[in-house]
Order: structure tokens, then sequence, then C-alpha cells
């Protein structure tokens, strides 16, 4: 939602050229009708929002944009010839229509993918982002000749102020924490921090390690 709300202040503005743009995730596409429901209410929305709400802009919806909440609608992308966006929930490319887009568009070195979630090691939206050359998805090999991006600003995990302030509200009856989210640059530091400001035992589990929880 954070995404198609600055598409729209693109094209509403002209700063973008008016192409089709799809929302092809039949979630994003359901969880934008709640924003739209509870989108007059300064409790959910900056003051930003709110002018433009004022003034008459519709901030989920703008020309060329369309929702694609079935399969058919899906499939129906491919007949509209580019330029075009089209906007499919990754995850990290371990399921959903984003993999049929992957097959259609990775070989086409006039296509973009642009990634703006986290992805872990060991995935296919890792993979991608590290620069293979070549991915298989669903058994078929694809080639990966499109131009790879990626924006880290959508990200809506907590950063590490955030997670210390949470674990430091629950400091009196925590015991040990498992930091298990994160690359080990990240999550070894997070771990550290946690020991030396709250004396708390803190460790990063390896693959494989089990551990006895009483």
């Amino acid at each position: 939602q954070e995404l198609l709300y600055e598409l729209s202040d693109l094209v509403d503005h002209g700063r973008i050229p008016k192409v089709p743009i799809f929302i092809d995730s039949p979630l994003a596409i359901k969880l934008t009708t709640v924003y739209e429901k509870y989108m007059r209410d300064p409790h959910f929305f900056d003051a930003e929002a709110l002018e433009r709400l004022r003034h008459g802009e519709d901030i989920f919806d703008f020309k060329g944009l369309r929702f694609t909440l079935t399969k058919e609608e899906s499939k129906e992308i491919n007949d509209i010839p580019p330029p075009k966006v089209i906007i499919a929930g990754s995850g990290m490319s371990n399921g959903g229509r984003i993999l049929h887009h992957e097959i259609r568009y990775l070989p086409d070195p006039k296509s973009t993918i642009l990634i703006v979630g986290y992805q872990t090691e060991g995935t296919l939206g890792r993979a991608i982002l590290d620069g293979v050359s070549e991915v298989t998805i669903m058994g078929e090999r694809v080639p990966v000749r499109c131009t790879v991006k990626a924006i880290g600003a959508y990200s809506a995990h907590a950063d590490q102020p955030l997670l210390l302030k949470w674990v430091g509200s629950m400091r009196s009856s925590l015991k040990k924490v498992f930091v298990v989210q994160g690359e080990l640059d990240q999550s070894e530091p997070l771990a550290q921090k946690i020991r030396d400001d709250f004396a708390i035992d803190a460790t990063v589990p390896r693959p494989g390690t089990t551990y006895e929880l009483l």
C-alpha cells in the first residue's frame, strides 16, 4: 500500500509516464480496501496523505491502475504490450503469481525487476538479487537477463533500536533471547548488544542446532 501511495503521487504530479500499472496480488487488493475504509482517520494516515485527500486525490486509485483479482485477469496482463508496471506480492519469490511473471520477464533484457522486500539467504528472491545468471522456477530453467534493482526503504521490519526497546520492555522476565532473523553481520551485533545492555543471554542459533526450552 505504501508503494501504491508513492506511485499515485508520481502519476498525479506527472513525474512518471502514464503506463498501465497492475496490482496482481489478491491479498494486497483485499488489504487495500481496508486501507481505503480508514483513509480519512488521522490515527492511521500522516498529514501529507490527509492533505492530498482534502484536495480530492484518491491516494489508492489513479488513472491507469488496474486490480487483477482473478487468475484470468492476471493472465490477461500478458496481452498488454509494454511498457507496463506489475506489482505482485513476492514474499521471497517462494510462491504465488510472481513466479509466473518471473518466468516471463526475467529473460527479457528490456525488463526490470524491482525488489522492495528483504530476501533471506537460500531463497529464489535472494538468488536473483545476488545476480545469478540462471534460476529454476517450477522445474523450468530461466535465464536472468533483465535488470535487477532493489529498494530497502519499504521494509516493515523493526530496526535495531526498536528491537532493543522491545526487548528492554521485557527484561525483567527474559532469561534467554534467540536472534533468528537477518544476516549474521546484523544478528550477531544485535545479540551482543542485548547481552551488553540488558545482561540477558542472547544467541544466534546455527542451522540444525537444538535447544531445550524449560
